[in-house]
């Protein structure tokens, strides 16, 4: 296994990081890797929103669901789907020209370049000994995240990312068995649950060694859950709000 597929292969979520800072360069080699992902006919439609001040990673922190490494980790990145600066060069150039920035097309572009970019800069930050979590949290109250930060139309938070020092070793988790994502030549049905059931029994296993026996739940249950409680209602009428997904 070579050095890049040791730390894909290696990834765990930080929660809990130490003292010491993120230096510039390391935060500016962080967001320069995750310049360097695909992105579609180059639009480079994402922005991201570096919060060091401790106050404004406190209000953050509250904004997400009282989740204290957000107002603890050294740095806090804000990845944004942009579309306000295609928009504003789109109105330069073709003034008189009809226009398609709120397209559900272009939200799902904008959407996936800050995905990408915010892996890239994930695995950037991993190689250097760093640790990251992911926080999709910001969107609990996502009208004020993008208030606070002063993002303008077009523009919404996808995810936070904590970065920092890890100051914790927590364990793999388990994925779901690689016959149940990879398909060949087309898309299995009966493949994908059968899997699902080898996999309830490996979350199982590692649920119980993780709580000491308290918690056995399959996965394909917690899931289940997850999908019939309402999360996030909002998202659609704030992203209306904000100019997307208008076309």
């Amino acid at each position: 296994m070579n050095e890049t597929l040791s730390v894909l292969m290696n990834h765990r979520s930080i929660r809990k990081f130490n003292q010491e800072q993120v230096t510039q360069e390391q935060l500016a080699s962080i967001v320069a890797a995750g310049q360097m992902a695909s992105s579609s006919s180059n639009v480079q439609a994402y922005s991201v929103i570096a919060v060091t001040e401790p106050g404004l990673k406190k209000q953050l922190a509250a904004l997400a669901g009282g989740q204290a490494y957000v107002e603890q980790c050294p740095v806090f990145l804000v990845w944004c789907a942009d579309l306000y600066r295609l928009k504003r060069v789109t109105e330069e150039h073709k003034p008189d020209q009809t226009s398609y920035e709120d397209s559900a097309e272009n939200f799902i572009i904008a959407t996936i370049d800050a995905a990408l970019a915010a892996q890239n800069a994930a695995i950037a930050a991993e190689s250097m000994g760093l640790g990251i979590v992911y926080i999709g949290g910001i969107r609990n109250n996502i009208a004020e995240v993008a208030e606070l930060l002063g993002l303008p139309e077009l523009v919404y938070p996808v995810f936070g990312m904590c970065v920092g020092v890890p100051d914790q070793e927590p364990g793999l988790r388990p994925r779901l068995p690689q016959a149940a994502v990879l398909h060949m030549n087309g898309y299995d049905a009966n493949q994908t649950m059968e899997q699902v059931k080898l996999y309830d029994e490996t979350m199982g296993h590692y649920l119980s060694e993780r709580t000491g026996g308290e918690r056995t739940t399959p996965w394909s249950e917690i899931m289940a859950v997850r999908l019939t409680e309402p999360v996030r209602l909002h998202m659609k009428g704030f992203l209306e709000q904000k100019g997307f997904l208008k076309q």
